[in-house]
């Protein structure tokens, strides 16, 4: 292994070790007034480094994923010719329905939208915690912070046909607003594109110069990722 792979692996994860909830405020790095050499950009999300692994560790997503299939299939079969659908079985037939049949774009931009509607609450609020995971049908009921829509936004487009290896979970710090935020990132035609609960607007992940992300999630695995400017 190169010395650069070495010390990148070592900055993965030591910012893995200082990850914080959405929305609160990202912490400021010591410098000493020396200039370090610079991490060249990445091929990876956000022009980053990526180091891929297993998904231990991850008490908040593995209760996710343990239930939000089920759950929203549930929510899915639900026929309101037959009996009471929750409030929350309604909401996720109709962005599903609403969706089939539009193009993977269109798609991307009709449930990034949709979802964006729903308030934006904090989980210390809402589930009494300062960090909190949401599943799509507590989200549906309850809102959340930026996780929880990209979390929704995520098995509304699994259920429209997107491939898991397609989509992940980032989670980042926005260096405009200096707080820890997430979103979901998708490829598409060659592109890898946002969903952010900020902007209804769907955008490359290369616009974004002011994200830089810590790590990001699907079913099957987690990343790693070391900004090329997170040595300056």
């Amino acid at each position: 292994m190169s010395k650069l792979r070495c010390l990148l692996s070592l900055l993965a994860i030591s910012l893995l070790l200082g990850l914080s909830g959405c929305g609160s405020k990202a912490s400021a790095k010591a410098t000493d007034g020396k200039l370090t050499p610079a991490i060249p950009p990445g091929k990876g999300l956000f022009r980053s480094h990526e180091f891929r692994s297993n998904l231990k560790a991850l008490p908040n997503w593995t209760r996710v994923m343990v239930s939000a299939e089920s759950q929203t299939e549930t929510f899915y079969a639900c026929d309101a010719s037959k009996e009471a659908c929750s409030s929350a079985a309604l909401s996720w037939q109709k962005i599903i329905r609403q969706s089939i049949g539009l193009s993977p774009m269109a798609q991307l931009k009709t449930v990034n939208s949709y979802f964006n509607r729903w308030p934006y609450q904090l989980d210390i609020d809402v589930y009494g915690v300062s960090d909190y995971w949401a599943t799509p049908g507590e989200f549906l009921r309850l809102s959340g912070d930026c996780e929880d829509y990209s979390i929704t936004k995520y098995y509304a487009l699994r259920k429209l046909g997107f491939a898991i290896d397609d989509m992940r979970i980032v989670l980042l710090k926005d260096n405009i607003r200096n707080i820890s935020h997430a979103i979901l990132a998708v490829k598409l035609n060659g592109g890898t594109y946002v969903l952010d609960n900020v902007s209804d607007l769907v955008l490359s992940h290369l616009k974004y110069e002011h994200y830089v992300p810590q790590y990001s999630v699907n079913e099957f695995y987690r990343w790693a990722h070391v900004a090329p400017r997170a040595l300056h």
